[in-house]
């Protein structure tokens, strides 16, 4: 499956910056620094963001850090969301889903074993 398809809902980076209440500018900073993930979801598209990672206003807690595990273990941000947004029979759900769940921790672990 693609990626585009395997998340579903995706933000241009305007919209993600309305959601946040930030400028523009501040998402590209934020993919940059980890604090979010971006990619092209299909041809000609422009990057974007996975709407999943931000819920009431901010970013999913626990998102930043296990992007910055899973770039540090050398995934790029397609990568990343490929894993963050599959399924795992042992979580049970896909991690993007416990991390929305508060269930980080889990999720952290299984990122920094898969990393290292």
């Amino acid at each position: 499956m693609d990626l585009g398809s395997l998340v579903g809902e995706w933000l241009d980076h305007k919209t993600c910056a309305q959601h946040l209440n930030v400028p523009v500018s501040k998402i590209s900073q934020y993919v940059r620094e980890h604090q979010l993930a971006g990619a092209v979801p299909r041809d000609g598209a422009g990057q974007q963001v996975p709407a999943a990672l931000i819920a009431d206003g901010q970013v999913v807690k626990g998102v930043p850090g296990v992007l910055t595990v899973l770039h540090d273990g050398g995934y790029d941000d397609r990568e990343a969301l490929t894993w963050l947004f599959t399924d795992d029979d042992t979580l049970p759900g896909r991690p993007i889903d416990a991390l929305r769940e508060n269930r980080g921790s889990e999720v952290k672990r299984r990122a920094q074993a898969m990393a290292f």
